[in-house]
């Protein structure tokens, strides 16, 4: 049976944290599904670590309907969320709604994600008006990288920090079913999280957000290019692959592999037969 957005609310209601995780394919879908995440982020952090961008700006919506509809494949239990891409909800409430509505008919995810607090609030509006559930970002939107000047911390003065609660009680009271909070001081996302009604998921937000959210590269140790400071790694997976690599590299080399073991006989007749 798949999670569905009220019961990601009522986990917030009884306390209970949430995790969330990214993927970009139908095997990581499934192992994070059956591992029991009840959240799983199609996120366009895929231009990186799957595309080799430097940022998520290049990231086209046919890519993200390409990606989700394989993740969708791979989980059966996780509720699925489809990051919007750059340009796909900014320039009207027509063409938002219209690209919302393809994230959930052609890929089966079950919600989209959109960056964004106040300048946004109208369009989830209208999006969740629609039957489409929203789940909202604020703090560090990287597909706004361009405008901050980098990867900076979010709402550490007085005037952020207020901005960033107003983001926050705007998509909130416009229906967003969950709020991201990516790169903001501890105390702030624990403040805003006692003062929404729904969710919020950190990403280098802290403790005291209701859920937490990580790029599973990062987690793995798949993606050694940059690791942030907000993420844990639970496994050194790029290490592990790269012996692998050169084992069986060097055993196609020498001779070693394959085996009989990885072979498939047949009647050795048939093959004097051919040589007549």
């Amino acid at each position: 049976m798949r999670i569905t957005i009220n019961q990601i609310k009522e986990m917030k209601q009884k306390g209970e944290k949430i995790s969330m995780l990214t993927a970009y394919d139908y095997v990581t879908a499934k192992i994070v599904d059956e591992a029991g995440v009840p959240l799983i982020l199609v996120g366009d952090s895929l231009g990186m670590v799957v595309l080799g961008y430097d940022s998520t700006i290049p990231v086209t919506l046919e890519v993200m309907l390409h990606h989700t509809k394989a993740v969708v494949r791979g989980a059966k239990n996780a509720l699925v969320v489809g990051d919007m891409p750059f340009m796909t909800y900014q320039i009207s409430t027509e063409e938002a709604i219209r690209n919302a509505g393809r994230f959930l008919q052609e890929t089966g995810c079950q919600a989209v994600k959109l960056e964004g607090g106040v300048t946004v609030a109208d369009k989830v509006k209208k999006i969740v008006d629609c039957g489409i559930p929203v789940m909202g970002h604020i703090g560090l939107t990287p597909q706004s990288i361009n405008q901050f000047g980098g990867h900076k911390i979010q709402g550490k003065t007085p005037e952020a920090a207020s901005r960033l609660l107003e983001d926050a009680i705007a998509l909130d009271q416009a229906g967003a079913f969950a709020v991201v909070m990516e790169t903001v001081p501890a105390p702030l996302a624990a403040f805003i999280t006692k003062k929404i009604s729904v969710p919020t998921i950190g990403i280098g937000a802290g403790i005291g957000c209701d859920g937490q959210v990580q790029v599973i590269n990062d987690i793995l140790g798949s993606y050694t290019d940059f690791v942030p400071k907000h993420a844990r790694q639970y496994a050194k997976i790029a290490g592990i692959m790269s012996e692998a690599i050169s084992q069986y590299h060097s055993e196609v080399k020498s001779g070693k592999f394959p085996t009989e073991a990885q072979s498939f006989p047949m009647d050795e007749s048939i093959i004097k037969n051919l040589d007549k």
